[in-house]
């Protein structure tokens, strides 16, 4: 992976709202802790002397059977669930559960349940990931007004969080944003959006996302403001097929807003789409995602404020490979009001929690979220989604693998439930989809990434 620094404009004197020391990035003998009592990328390494065991550097090795097609197996068949957790023992379990969990299994109790499995700290990166984090924790700093970055290289922006709550709160969720997903990754995914009663049509989309140091022509001494390049195409069904979406996605959402464009194939126009961001309607997603929604949380943190309530043991997604076997049909694992919960799989985890409140003056239709994120990857698992009452509304759950032969640990399918319309979204699927749909180390350019490279990605 090419290294790139990504120096932000802005300046860091104008960081008003935070004292000099809380925006600062930690001292060497602070970041010496990462790959010794810390993971490389900054997790406890120690069990809880319980059902949490110690890092012992993760997945590292390909399992038996794996043919490089990206149909991932299974590297624990054998696993059964230890025990199971429903409606109605979910009292026992509350402490280890989030308010949308035991919301779910309120609103479901004959069907939604938590199977609960041996935790396994499967989460391994790249080298160059591990002495890039440990780069970045004395370098990186957020930029005016919390809503970028200054010195960034690729890879988790701050292993070690420093500062005071409302620091450490918005540095969890930018791990979470620019945290390591592979260099540059083409996949062919499914979207459903399933009414109550189960019945579904689905959405096929061809994906890709480049990092700007993983394109062919980069050259470092024309850096820019860019996180990744993404483009995303509709495959079908007919009426939607050939509309593409291209982003540019920028870290300084606010010193340079996302740029966005839209191709539509019936009126063979490029636009430029300025609502894909914030709130804007999620691709295709028949009203059941805000654009920020996808990947559980993306793009600018600006309108909330964000705070740090501590870390906790929790039941998250873990290792779902289950989910994403092509043993299964699609309708196998689309359910009424659910996914199909026995082909989940859950581990007790550690993870940061972070609260996100609306600013005063800021619009958005969640009032407040709620984020529980991985110490071992930054990835969000669950986001408790409030309305603008404070009433609990949506809950989104992240179903997460490492895809162990580019070391990337990312989600395989996203969800997002609806307790007032008893519907969702679920997003990622591939079991149906053909071998080689999932391929890591793409090769693009900057040409590949340019709103006159719409109109031939979108001919049908």
């Amino acid at each position: 992976m090419k290294l790139r620094k990504l120096l932000l404009t802005g300046s860091v004197m104008a960081l008003s709202w935070m004292s000099a020391s809380a925006f600062a990035a930690v001292s060497a003998e602070e970041a010496a802790k990462l790959g010794k009592e810390l993971t490389p990328v900054g997790a406890e390494r120690a069990g809880n002397g319980g059902a949490i065991p110690e890092w012992t550097g993760g997945l590292t090795e390909i399992p038996a059977g794996y043919k490089n097609d990206g149909k991932y197996v299974n590297p624990f068949p054998d696993d059964k669930p230890l025990f199971i957790i429903t409606h109605k023992n979910a009292e026992q379990y509350k402490e280890n559960l989030t308010p949308g969990q035991l919301a779910l299994l309120a609103k479901y109790p004959d069907t939604y349940k938590i199977p609960v499995y041996q935790t396994r700290r499967t989460a391994s990166f790249p080298q160059k990931v591990y002495d890039i984090a440990k780069q970045n924790a004395t370098t990186v700093e957020l930029a005016a007004g919390g809503n970028g970055l200054v010195n960034y290289q690729e890879s988790f922006p701050f292993p070690i969080l420093s500062g005071d709550d409302n620091t450490k709160g918005l540095q969890v969720i930018w791990n979470h944003i620019g945290r390591y997903v592979g260099d540059a990754i083409e996949r062919t995914i499914v979207q459903v959006t399933p009414l109550p009663n189960g019945s579904y049509s689905p959405v096929r989309f061809k994906e890709e996302i480049v990092s700007q140091p993983a394109l062919t022509d980069f050259n470092p001494n024309e850096e820019r403001n860019i996180l990744y390049y993404f483009k995303q195409a509709i495959v079908s069904p007919a009426r939607l097929a050939g509309n593409v979406l291209l982003v540019h996605e920028t870290i300084n959402q606010v010193e340079e807003p996302r740029m966005a464009w839209i191709y539509n194939s019936g009126q063979r126009r490029v636009r430029r789409a300025p609502q894909v961001a914030y709130d804007g309607p999620g691709t295709a997603a028949d009203g059941m995602r805000t654009s920020d929604n996808f990947d559980m949380f993306n793009g600018a943190p600006d309108r909330y404020n964000w705070k740090l309530l501590g870390k906790k043991e929790i039941y998250i997604p873990y290792n779902s490979y289950e989910l994403s076997s092509p043993k299964y049909k699609y309708d196998d694992i689309v359910k009424p009001g659910h996914l199909n919960q026995d082909l989940t799989r859950y581990e007790l985890h550690r993870v940061w929690v972070v609260e996100a409140t609306l600013k005063e003056g800021q619009r958005h239709v969640y009032g407040k979220r709620v984020f529980y994120v991985d110490e071992d990857t930054w990835q969000a698992a669950e986001i408790d989604h409030y309305d603008g009452r404070g009433e609990l509304w949506r809950v989104a759950e992240g179903h997460t693998i490492n895809y162990y032969d580019a070391k990337v640990n990312r989600l395989t399918v996203e969800t997002l439930y609806d307790l007032l319309s008893g519907r969702y979204l679920a997003l990622g699927l591939t079991n149906e989809e053909q071998p080689g749909t999932i391929r890591f180390g793409t090769k693009r350019s900057k040409a590949d990434f340019t709103p006159a490279a719409l109109r031939q990605a979108g001919v049908r």
